[in-house]
């Protein structure tokens, strides 16, 4: 495990994960991050990339979209 120096965390919640361990990890601009917390400790886990599928209905697409509506609603 590579443990480096701190970040500070930037009036927006954002930090910079070191270009070290980004590199080390694979971590590119626009990779996924899956972020988990317990016992007072945060965790980042890169996500694979997304794979092709086979296109969705428009019926399929509507649903979709309204289930990523409803989860943004509740993110504010």
């Amino acid at each position: 495990m590579t443990k480096l120096s701190h970040v500070r965390v930037k009036h927006k919640g954002q930090v910079t994960i070191p270009q070290q361990l980004r590199k080390e990890l694979g971590i590119e601009e626009g990779t996924i991050l899956e972020i988990t917390a317990e016992n007072m400790q945060i965790t980042l886990k890169p996500l694979p990339p997304l794979e092709p599928r086979e296109p969705v209905s428009e019926d399929e697409q509507k649903k979709l979209l309204d289930e990523l509506d409803a989860l943004r609603l509740r993110c504010r």
